[in-house]
Order: structure tokens, then sequence, then C-alpha cells
């Protein structure tokens, strides 16, 4: 392995290897190939990347990225789904011994089998790195959250819009649905922003690093988990309603229903005419076991 290899991130070697190889990049496949070695290496700084880490990273395309995290990182498997560039990033990648590419759709690869059936030693911290699709932004994401391996840093590159909402705190217009359900896995940030002229070719939007680390362990606990990622979206199901009117149009308007309603929402210590986005995950959580310690389901 060797760190004196031309680096892959620069406008005319990208470009020289996508004639090379006659790659024209799959816009169904939301393929974008940066070509900043900056923001390449400050992607592995954010993940704080070292050689005690193994990494899985996620679509590494023509291996960039992956260049960078296999100088950093113990091990590097790589999820590639287009098996054009498989035998590409096997020739972009052939001066580094610490790299395993693999073709597959990772929504359709078992995490913790991958971990212990590819890494040299799977007892090592693991990180996760993505440059993601937007069109399929989230379904990774969540796949990766509710795989239940152990993570020490998830970071991701995403439409900009999409990473606000993920970080977003209450009060926010970005706070929603998403943030809840995501912030109550993990502590999201945003490492920082890349211009959309940083890749070939160019995306119509900008996108931003961010960085999923364990989260400290909840004060309380929902005693229905999927219940309260239903109660995120129910809250937010009409963004300028109150709470109340949401919360009336998911379960029924009629008298009974409506009484266990305030009745749950008084032990919240909530106001019904609230709106969700005003709500912390803890109220959220705290809502949720009301409605459930009220007969509402």
């Amino acid at each position: 392995m060797t760190a004196n290899y031309p680096d892959i991130a620069t406008p005319l070697r990208t470009q020289a290897i996508m004639n090379q190889y006659g790659i024209n990049t799959k816009k169904s496949l939301g393929q974008n190939f940066l070509t900043d070695l900056n923001i390449l290496k400050n992607i592995v700084l954010a993940g704080n990347v070292t050689k005690d880490d193994n990494v899985i990273e996620i679509g590494p395309g023509i291996g960039a990225l992956t260049e960078q995290l296999a100088r950093a990182a113990k091990e590097v498997v790589a999820f590639e789904i287009d098996e054009r560039l498989i035998s590409v990033l096997g020739d972009t990648l052939s001066p580094y011994d610490n790299i395993k590419i693999i073709n597959q759709d990772i929504l359709k690869v078992d995490l913790m089998s991958a971990v212990q059936e590819n890494f040299t030693d799977p007892s090592a911290p693991l990180k996760i790195v993505a440059n993601l699709p937007y069109y399929i932004t989230t379904p990774i994401l969540m796949q990766i959250l509710e795989s239940g391996i152990e993570v020490d840093a998830i970071v991701v590159m995403m439409q900009k819009e999409v990473a606000d909402r993920l970080a977003a705190e209450p009060g926010t217009k970005e706070y929603g649905s998403l943030s809840l359900t995501v912030q109550y896995r993990v502590q999201a940030r945003v490492a920082f922003y890349v211009d959309r002229t940083s890749f070939i070719p160019n995306p119509n939007v900008d996108s931003a690093i961010v960085v999923l680390e364990p989260r400290e362990p909840l004060e309380i606990l929902p005693d229905n988990e999927q219940r309260l990622f239903k109660l995120f979206k129910i809250g937010f199901a009409m963004r300028r309603k109150t709470l109340w009117n949401n919360l009336t149009t998911a379960f029924g308007k009629n008298g009974g229903m409506q009484d266990k309603l305030l009745d749950a929402l008084e032990i919240s210590k909530i106001n019904p005419k609230i709106r969700a986005e005003k709500l912390t995950l803890e109220e959220f959580i705290t809502l949720q076991n009301a409605l459930t310690e009220v007969g509402v389901y």
C-alpha cells in the first residue's frame, strides 16, 4: 500500500479515468464523482478515521474517496451497485492492499454478516462512510440505523436540505419527523457543506456532510418504538396545523376519543394548541406513553 500514488480526485484524472473506461454517469443511480481532494480529506477527518478503524463505504464510484479512506483506515470494505465500475475500481485502487470491493446493492446487504465475513478483524471499531444517491438517501440511512450493528460514526454526504433536516432542532422550519426518527437513535450534526461545482457532472443541488454518532441514553423510553415513529409522522402530517388537529385527524373526533386525547395531553403537560415543531424528542416520547396509558391504542 502506498500514499504516493497520484490521487484519483482531481478533475483531470477523474475525466481521464472516465474516458479510458468509457464511463457515462448513470442518473438513475445518482452518480456524481467528487473531484475536490480537500473535501475528500475533510470527509475522512470528519469521521476521525484512524488505523484502528474498519470502514464500510457505500458507493465508491471510481474510488476517489476509497483511496483516502484506505490511507487512513485499517481496512475498507466498499459496496458498489454498478457492475461496470468493479473492474475500474480494481485498477484505480490496485496500489492498496487493505480494500475489498463488493458488487452488491447495499439495501440487500446484511450488515451484521458483512462485518463478520469481510474484515480481517471484525472486532475493530467500525465506521461507515457514504456518498449517498440523493433519491435513496433515507432508505439507506434507515437501513444502517436499524441494522443493529455497533458503529462509532456514520459520515454521509447527502443533499443539503436533507442534511439540515437530520440535524434540525425543535422550533426550526427544518425540524420534522425525519429529524426525530434519526435523533432518537443517534446525534446528528452537519460537518460542512459541499458546493455542486465540486462534482463531475454537477448535480442540481448543493450537498452536505453529516456526521451521526452514538447519542447519550434517553432519560425516558417509549413503550412502543413503532408507535412512536408513527406519532412523529402524525404530529407533522399537516405542519401548519396544531398538534390537537393532527391528533384528532389521526385518531378520531368522536367525544370519547377526544376525551382520551385530552387526558393524554394533560398527563404529558403539553398544550393542545402547540405545533409539533415545538416539541422535543422527550416530549414526543412522554406523549406516546400517555396515549397508551389512557387507552388510545
